[in-house]
C-alpha cells in the first residue's frame, strides 16, 4: 500500500511536469520560418496624361453554368464588383488646341474615353458551386471572363464618357481661373 502511495504521488508529479512541459513549449515554441524569394523588374515605363475624372462602381450578379453530356450540369454563383474610370487623355493635346488672347482662353480638349474597367477580385466573392468537383476553377474563371465582358459593355452603354466630359469642365475651370483668365471656353474634339 505505501508503495501503490509512493507510486501515485510520482505519477501525479509526473503528469504535472509533462503538463506544465507541453504548456511552455506551446506558448514558447518556435514559430515555423517563411521564406519568399522575389524578382521584380521594371518591364515598361510609360508616361502618361490622362486625367481621371469618373469612377463608376458595378456590381453584377452572376450564375454560369457549364452543361455537358455526360456529366452533370455543374454551376457557380459570383457577386462580382468592378471600377469602370472615365477620363481625358491630356497626352493628346496640341498646341494649336489651345487659344491665348489677353485675359480669354479657348481650349479644345480630346473626347472623354473609358479609361479601364477593372474587377475588384478582393470584393467579388463566389457565393455558391454545385457539381463543380474538379471544374471548379475553370467554371470560376469563365465566370469572371464573363462578367468582365458584361460589364464593359453596360459601361459602354452608360452615360460615362458624357459625365466624365462635366467632371472636366468643372475641375479645369477653376484651374485656369486661378491663373489669372477670366473668360474660359472649354470645348471638346
Amino acid at each position: 500500500m505505501l508503495v501503490m502511495t509512493k507510486l501515485l504521488k510520482v505519477l501525479v508529479v509526473l503528469v504535472l511536469l509533462i503538463g506544465i512541459a507541453v504548456f511552455v513549449w506551446d506558448r514558447f515554441k518556435p514559430a515555423p520560418t517563411k521564406e519568399t524569394n522575389h524578382q521584380v523588374l521594371v518591364e515598361k515605363i510609360e508616361a502618361m496624361g490622362k486625367l481621371e475624372l469618373v469612377k463608376y462602381r458595378y456590381s453584377d450578379v452572376v450564375e454560369h453554368k457549364n452543361m455537358t453530356a455526360y456529366l452533370p450540369d455543374a454551376s457557380v454563383l459570383l457577386i462580382i464588383k468592378a471600377d469602370a474610370v472615365g477620363c481625358i487623355d491630356l497626352g493628346k493635346l496640341k498646341a494649336e488646341d489651345v487659344n491665348v488672347m489677353d485675359d480669354s482662353v479657348q481650349i479644345t480638349l480630346p473626347r472623354a474615353e473609358i479609361c479601364y474597367v477593372k474587377i475588384d477580385h478582393k470584393s467579388s466573392k463566389v457565393y455558391d458551386t454545385k457539381m463543380a468537383f474538379f471544374r471548379e476553377a475553370t467554371l470560376v474563371d469563365e465566370a469572371f471572363k464573363a462578367a468582365e465582358t458584361e460589364i464593359t459593355n453596360q459601361v459602354k452603354k452608360s452615360d460615362i464618357l458624357k459625365q466624365t466630359e462635366n467632371n472636366a469642365l468643372h475641375v479645369l475651370r477653376p484651374l485656369i481661373e486661378g491663373l489669372g483668365y477670366k473668360k474660359i471656353n472649354l470645348t471638346f474634339k
